[in-house]
């Protein structure tokens, strides 16, 4: 199974936000995850359209873009045009999560959906073999830096058992708290795909830690 490090830039340093992107793609990075927030759907707010534009220029790499935000088809059109190569809503804003799958694809994007975690994965069972992507949330999302919820690990484990049934080929992705203590659990859960933001930009060495990451994410003998 592919395993993929997607940094999250969340957790680096806007002032030098090239630099910083361009330390993760050079040490081994296989996404860039970016983080739209609203401050209606999370209390947060960061960024939309012009930062992905940004990162865009600077990196040929995916770039996996995770709308945590109200009616969030209102930017399917825009992000793609920025650059998005993916767009990742949440299923707790999509009472329509079939039509919006097929817009992001008609875009030419990868379709993702996210669950929070206390959603239940019945939410994304219909759509599931349309999906390209299917994102468990293993934090609250809204802020970096929180700490892993440990029954996240039954529930990637489901949602793997999900996928397979349905015959989906989605990506499997997890995103909250991964580190080098929780990376396994969730990869021998089924996850192929993490997104790390703390871990990786707060890291002395960045490389290293994506590598330490991707290391752990394969059985030990």
């Amino acid at each position: 199974m592919s395993v993929r490090i997607a940094p999250s830039i969340l957790s680096a340093d806007f002032a030098h936000l090239a630099d910083e992107v361009e330390r993760v793609a050079q040490g081994g990075a296989d996404w860039i995850h970016i983080d739209v927030m609203d401050g209606r759907f999370v209390p947060n707010l960061t960024y939309g359209a012009k930062v992905i534009e940004t990162v865009r220029r600077i990196t040929d790499l995916p770039l996996d873009v995770h709308l945590m935000v109200v009616e969030p088809e209102r930017y399917f059109d825009d992000f793609a045009a920025a650059g998005a190569s993916s767009l990742t809503l949440h299923v707790e804003v999509a009472p329509h999560l079939n039509r919006q799958i097929n817009r992001i694809k008609e875009l030419g994007c990868l379709a993702g959906a996210a669950v929070n975690p206390a959603t239940s994965l019945e939410t994304v069972r219909e759509a599931a073999a349309d999906l390209d992507l299917l994102l468990v949330m293993t934090v609250n999302p809204g802020f970096g830096g929180q700490s892993f919820i440990q029954a996240s690990v039954d529930k990637v484990r489901r949602a793997r058992m999900l996928l397979d049934a349905s015959s989906s080929g989605a990506v499997l992705e997890v995103d909250g708290g991964i580190s080098r203590d929780t990376v396994r659990d969730v990869w021998r859960a089924g996850a192929d795909t993490f997104v790390a933001g703390h871990a990786v930009f707060a890291a002395a060495d960045p490389a290293a830690e994506i590598a330490a990451l991707r290391e752990r994410c394969r059985e030990q003998v």
